[in-house]
């Protein structure tokens, strides 16, 4: 089941070997998995924006409160 967050700092996914993306600042969709959290959001108009990142990684961003989850 989904639920909805804000991202209100830095906030990043590394695609593969790649160098960190920054998750842009506002509203994202989050799936959580034992494992892992896919976050949601629209990169532009029309355009939907999506990174998986590891659950203990996602966790420590809502400790630090670089996302706020929303409980609607």
């Amino acid at each position: 089941m989904s639920q909805f967050a804000t991202i209100t700092g830095d906030v990043t996914y590394t695609p593969g070997d790649g160098v960190p993306i920054e998750i842009p600042r506002g509203r994202v969709e989050v799936e959580l998995a034992a494992d892992s959290a896919t976050l949601s959001w629209e990169a532009a108009k029309g355009i939907t924006g999506s990174a998986a990142i590891p659950r203990i990684q996602f966790d420590d961003y809502v400790r630090d409160r670089k996302i706020a989850l929303s409980f609607e």
